[in-house]
């Protein structure tokens, strides 16, 4: 599993022409499952998110939590986190997991992040969405396991 995580000021996911996730100060996470990701993955990656500690305290060092400033997530699902451009131009997608179990594993990350008392907003699994936000710091960290 693949997180990018981005420090935001606000950001939010539209489709068609729609906003169907919104959010103020917190994360945007884009989130990327492939075949060997299960439960015990996203368990230890949600712990991770919800404690990183990238926002700043009252010295101006990166200190606290989402959790610490009563951050919110907004977390949309990206098969292209798994693209393959080693064989050529055009890249290969076979890293990522079949939609079914992507979309499980996605839901249940959504969930357990909900469940460490954060606000989440989410995209549509499998749309075409329009990501919009405006980055913080810029503050962006890749979390993988």
């Amino acid at each position: 599993m693949k997180l990018v995580v981005q420090r935001v000021k606000n950001a939010k996911v539209d489709v068609n022409e729609k906003t169907v996730g919104k959010i103020d100060k917190g994360y945007l996470v884009l989130l990327g499952v492939t075949h060997t990701d299960n439960k015990e993955t996203v368990d230890y990656l949600v712990r991770k998110l919800c404690n990183l500690r990238v926002f700043e305290d009252e010295k101006g060092k990166m200190n606290l939590s989402i959790k610490d400033i009563n951050g919110k997530l907004l977390i949309v699902s990206q098969f292209t986190l798994y693209a393959n451009c080693s064989g050529g131009n055009r890249p290969s997608f076979t890293d990522a997991a079949k939609p079914d179990y992507a979309n499980e594993l996605y839901e249940y990350f959504c969930q357990k992040c909900q469940s460490e008392d954060i606000e989440v907003q989410k995209g549509i699994f499998g749309a075409d969405m329009k990501v919009s936000l405006l980055n913080d710091g810029p503050v962006t960290i890749i979390l993988e396991k």
